[in-house]
This record gives C-alpha cells, sequence and structure tokens, in this order.
C-alpha cells in the first residue's frame, strides 16, 4: 500500500479477490473516494459487509458478488484510479488478469499479488520472500487495446 501512498487519494478503488476487504478498507483510510469490492465468496462478503459496517464505511464502498476475472473483462478502459488483485496461487489468474490489463487496462495502476516463482509479464515486480507484487501503470497516450 505504501508504494502506492500518492495514488490513493480521492481515487476510485477497485479490490479484486477482496478476501476479508483489508486492502479496499485500508484504500479508504489513506483517502480513497470510492471502493469497489469484488469477491465471489459468500463467507468472505459477509467478513467484507460486517468490517464495512464496523467501520462505518458503507457509504464509500460497493460490494460485488462476482468471479473477478468476468468482473474486470466488463469494465470499459481507465474505469478506475487503482485497483488491487491478490488471487489464489498456482491457478494461472495473476497471469490472466494481468494479460487483461495489458490488452485493456481497466485501471491506471494494478497491483498483483502472485507466487514469485509465476514470473508476470512487464510491469514492476518487487519480491518479499515467497510472495512478489506486479505493478502496472496506465501511461497516458499509450494505445488501449490497439485503438
Amino acid at each position: 500500500m505504501s508504494i502506492l501512498q500518492r495514488d490513493i487519494p480521492e481515487a476510485r478503488v477497485l479490490d479484486l479477490f477482496a478476501g476479508s476487504g483489508a486492502l479496499g478498507l485500508e484504500a479508504l483510510s489513506r483517502g480513497a473516494r470510492h471502493v469497489d469490492l469484488v469477491d465471489f465468496s459468500t463467507a468472505s462478503l459477509r467478513a467484507i459487509r460486517a468490517n464495512v459496517e464496523t467501520l462505518g464505511a458503507l457509504p464509500y464502498v460497493t460490494l460485488h458478488r462476482e468471479d473477478a476475472l468476468r468482473y474486470v473483462r466488463k469494465l470499459p478502459p481507465l474505469a478506475f484510479d487503482v485497483a488491487f488483485a491478490d488471487p489464489p496461487y498456482r491457478f494461472g489468474i495473476a497471469q490472466k488478469l494481468a494479460d487483461h490489463w495489458l490488452a485493456t487496462p481497466f485501471a491506471r495502476v494494478l497491483g498483483i499479488e502472485h507466487d514469485v516463482h509465476d514470473p508476470l509479464p512487464g510491469g514492476d515486480t518487487r519480491s518479499y520472500g515467497g510472495t512478489a507484487i506486479t505493478l502496472y501503470r496506465y501511461e497516458d497516450g499509450a494505445d488501449i487495446g490497439g485503438t
């Protein structure tokens, strides 16, 4: 989160594979304008709702019960300012998400957490033990989807 500190204030943030919602809620605490949290698990959504209510953040949060890859494939380019993703390891989901963002960047900045042994294309990768985070940034004026 500290890597993206300058990108967070007033941002519209997307938290994919949200789990407890911790990343999205942390973004709110650092000044994000609104956070969309996406997870398919009923248990995760229940935990997220409880955390959001405890913090009184409901007006600033939208919950989505959906497969995260399906969700981003429906987004127009640059729908969000910042997106976080912490997909399950070993299923190739991080790779699919990176490939989709490279073709159609749905956020100006995307951070994907993944296994350090599963490198992602392009981006700026930082390793922390067995975990890596690859950051992607959309450059103004770059082509989107080959246009």
